[in-house]
């Protein structure tokens, strides 16, 4: 029965590569199609239906129901047996499918109570076209064989789809890759850019998906399977010097390019027709729906590697996504599924902003945005599915809104935007050299953050007065091993070197939570953004802590040097962490190395607690900075990865402030300088508030800095704390309405 089935199948992909081959509009196309499956496969009924839009799917083709119900017959993403395959994106066979649950009848398609139903989701890479369906009379379930053959004939379909088979007039689909489509993703950092789409990891278009010589295509696919064997030995002959954990990981890898199930099940889809790219591209879209569906995370894991491998094969086989890849654009806006923090700093600071399909807001790449200060869109979902190389491309960080080829009207809006703040910041640019003092004469500190040495240069440029927090861990994380103590303090000394005098206050390690170290054995937590990080990681592995204080002091080499302890959330962990610091302190002391002329210790309040430690604490503690993206999530009990309720939370709400208030309270009695750092320092608003209520510094990203400074020059603060205590008696959740109204009649 399989050779017959596999035989059939072979004439039928012949039949449809003629189909494809003829001069004609798509709708003939489609048409001829499910007329060549039904007879095939010896059904009354085959049709295809495929999306209108994300939610609906649309009857574009019969061969065996109404011919007027075409393009007439429309069904919800759930809905029916077929909207069920759509959803779950899994094949639904069943011998009596009236009696199947969310069974639909459709009488407008003057379909009889056709008993048999096979629907198998058309499909390519994860991006769900539509449904083939085929059906009969005869209460029966179609065979696994009869299955398999559909699936490489969806599979077929499919690429015809993306090669525009099925355009024209009266058409079924729009044609792909070519119509503008917006993508809605959550903001990881503003700014707003346009260019062009530049893919991470191109596209592979199988331009052939059929062939009719099995033996030839599966020499090909055994070649390139070798060479890719070949690739990844030499990748992990490479790696001499990984952890334990990363050689497993890699091992992994090695057993799934040497996996002999993976080459039979691709052989077999040679065998029933396709082409040995198609063949590859078939089992990864069987790949990536298991991810999908998988809640396992190892799983997941080991699935990610097969799509990784796949992606690789098809690159051998076609050609297409060399090692030299595709040449960077002008403008070049970076669009991938997901990216390493390495793999993003070898792009260099060129790139005009970056959109990813997936990220957080806390993850390595948003480390290396918000140095950069370009735009970051994360959870675009699709984009690089429909992304090609060289696509016009705006990225809006403001909203969260990705615009792929916009038509001339969203471009035009676009450009009066971006021209507009090109305005701006040429007239930021005649105050850079202006403190930032209000008109009541109060003078607010502004301050850059940082984390690569490429940062540094935008401390001239933005005006800011210094550098107060620079990130240590992103040398740590874009590396496969742990850093030597010299070359971070080189680093470091490089860093001060380049600030030139001005005060850079370094952050000791931030990992944990979405910052995992890649050598280092991952945790599974349950919630791993209030687990084991920050300084609970430090003060767990010593070693660590004092082999950076150690760097930092050294780097310091007499001059003074500010450090601060990430997440500190009781006195004992800060007096723990300074406990390792005096260590450090007295065996430099011992070996005769300088140390600072003046060494300032600080503490990250980012959590509700550390605001209620006791006096002493204050007391002894040099300064604090007030980490405002994680406290803010803590206060508020809203995950900052969720969209669900990220936003719902102001910073400007009056329960929050009250509790600055508290703190900047505590720190004046006891003496003690307070800063705000974080997004919500770099909006003008919220900055003028926290200058209102108490801060006299504040960090930020370069590029706020401008308009920061511009508000506050324009304002006397005395006056806009006066609207805030106003705003707070009415009984206003946030003040955020009041201050804008009381701005908007002094600019």
């Amino acid at each position: 029965m399989a050779d017959k089935v596999e035989t059939e199948s072979r004439k039928l992909l012949g039949r449809l590569r003629r189909a494809m081959a003829e001069d004609s509009e798509g709708q003939e196309r489609l048409n001829k199609i499910v007329e060549l499956i039904a007879g095939s496969m010896q059904t009354e009924v085959c049709s295809i239906y495929l999306f209108r839009d994300p939610e609906t799917l649309e009857l574009c083709a019969t061969e065996g129901l109404a011919a007027e119900a075409v393009h007439q017959t429309r069904m919800r993403l759930g809905e029916g047996l077929v909207g069920r395959v759509a959803k779950t994106r899994r094949v639904v066979n069943a011998a009596d499918a009236p009696a199947e649950r969310g069974f639909r009848y459709m009488p407008e398609t003057g379909e009889e109570r056709y008993s048999s139903f096979c629907g198998i989701p058309i499909q390519r890479l994860g991006d769900t076209l539509g449904v083939l369906v085929v059906q009969s009379k005869e209460a029966r379930g179609f065979t696994m064989d009869e299955v398999y053959a559909l699936e490489v004939v969806a599979m077929v379909l499919a690429e015809m789809a993306e090669l525009g088979a099925f355009i024209g007039e009266g058409a079924a689909l729009s044609a792909r890759h070519q119509q503008p489509v917006m993508f809605r993703g959550t903001v990881a950092q503003e700014g707003a850019s346009a260019g062009k789409v530049f893919l991470h990891e191109p596209r592979v278009v199988v331009t052939n998906p059929i062939s009719d010589d099995p033996e030839t295509e599966k020499e090909r696919l055994r070649e390139a399977i070798e060479s890719l064997r070949m690739s990844v030995d030499e990748m992990l002959t490479d790696q001499t010097t990984v952890s334990i954990e990363q050689k497993k990981v890699f091992e992994a890898y090695r057993m799934f390019a040497n996996s002999k199930s993976w080459m039979r099940r691709m052989e077999a889809d040679v065998d029933n027709g396709l082409s040995a790219e198609a063949a590859v591209e078939k089992e990864q879209s069987l790949a990536r729906t298991r991810l999908n569906q998988s809640g396992d995370a190892y799983l997941r894991e080991r699935l990610n590697d097969l799509d990784d491998l796949s992606n690789r094969l098809l690159r051998i086989l076609t050609g297409q996504g060399s090692e030299t890849g595709a040449e960077m654009p002008d403008n070049p806006i970076l669009v991938a599924r997901n990216i390493g923090p390495g793999e993003l700093l070898d792009y260099g600071k060129s790139l005009r902003g970056i959109v990813l399909e997936e990220g957080s807001v806390g993850s390595h790449a948003t480390i290396v945005a918000r140095a950069w200060a370009i735009p970051l869109v994360i959870n675009a979902k699709g984009i690089t599915t429909e992304a090609l190389n060289g696509d016009p491309i705006l990225v809006d960080g403001e909203q969260g809104v990705v615009h792929l080829r916009p038509d001339d009207t969203v471009q035009s809006a676009f450009s009066d935007k971006l021209a507009m703040q090109t305005r701006a910041q040429e007239r930021y640019s005649s105050i850079r050299e202006e403190p930032a003092t209000t008109r009541d004469d109060v003078r607010i500190g502004l301050f850059m953050n940082a984390g690569l040495m490429a940062d540094l240069p935008s401390l001239k440029g933005s005006g800011a007065e210094g550098v107060g927090l620079f990130r240590t861990e992103l040398q740590f994380l874009i590396r496969n091993q742990m850093p030597r103590r010299a070359e971070l303090s080189a680093l470091y000394a490089r860093v001060m070197a380049s600030a030139d005098g001005k005060r850079v206050c370094f952050r000791t390690l931030d990992i944990g939570s979405d910052k995992v170290l890649p050598y280092m054995k991952p945790n599974e937590e349950p919630n791993p953004a209030m687990g084991w990080r920050a300084i609970r990681v430090g003060l767990d592995k010593p070693g660590i802590l004092r082999m950076q204080l150690q760097a930092l002091i050294r780097a310091a080499d007499g001059k003074p040097l500010s450090v601060m302890f990430p997440f500190v959330t009781l006195r004992s962990e800060f007096r723990a962490a300074k406990a390792e610091l005096n260590k450090v302190l007295a065996r430099e002391q011992r070996l005769g190395n300088p140390l600072p002329s003046k060494l300032e210790v600080g503490a990250m309040l980012e959590t509700p607690s550390l605001g209620f430690a006791p006096e002493s604490f204050f007391e002894e503690v040099d300064f604090i900075s007030v980490g405002g993206n994680d406290l803010k999530q803590f206060f508020y009990a809203a995950d900052r990865e969720n969209e669900l309720v990220r936003k719902r939370y102001d910073t400007l709400n009056v329960g929050f402030l009250n509790y600055l208030k508290m703190v900047v309270g505590r720190c004046e009695a006891a003496g003690t300088p307070i800063s705000f750092c974080g997004e919500d320092a770099g909006r003008p608003i919220e900055a003028l508030c926290f200058a209102a209520i108490g801060f006299r510094s504040l960090s930020m990203r370069p590029a706020s800095i401008g308009p920061v400074k511009h508000l506050l020059r324009q304002v006397n603060l005395a006056e806009a704390s006066a609207v805030i205590d106003e705003a707070m008696k009415s009984g206003a959740q946030s003040v955020r309405e009041a201050v804008t109204d009381w701005v908007s009649t002094r600019l």
